[in-house]
């Protein structure tokens, strides 16, 4: 982003793809990330992957989607083709600690949600002044 519209452009950070090992196509899934004091929620569009061929993984404060849309139209003719099939990969360095054993994910209707509860010890607490 600038800081004005004919200001200089800051140095753009590049993110490191993994390599593919596999032919075919290889897509990004659109991502959404909330936060509130006692969690962080990703909601990532995965239409038409199956929870089985989901591989969610978290370790050291990196969280890891990886996984494959399987092709869903066999013997049909494609008359319009808007969602990527294929394999997907996204990787995210979560800032807050988060308790890991309290990690739960579901894909339901065509959306992977993920909560990742934030420790005990790093939830913000309202301190109590006395007078």
């Amino acid at each position: 982003m600038q800081d004005t519209i004919n200001g200089p452009a800051k140095d753009k950070v590049t993110v490191a793809q993994p390599e593919a090992t596999r032919g075919g196509a290889h897509f990004t899934p659109r991502v959404d990330i909330f936060e509130t004091d006692r969690e962080l929620t990703l909601t990532a569009e995965l239409p038409g992957v199956r929870p089985e061929d989901v591989d969610l993984h978290y370790e050291k404060g990196e969280l890891i989607l990886r996984g494959r849309m399987r092709p869903r139209q066999a013997g049909r003719v494609l008359l319009l083709n808007e969602y990527e099939e294929g394999d997907f990969y996204r990787a995210f360095s979560i800032h807050e600690s988060v308790d890991a054993t309290k990690i739960e994910a579901e894909c339901k209707n065509g959306v992977l949600t993920v909560h990742l509860p934030k420790a005990e010890a790093d939830r913000p607490r309202q301190i109590n002044v006395r007078g």
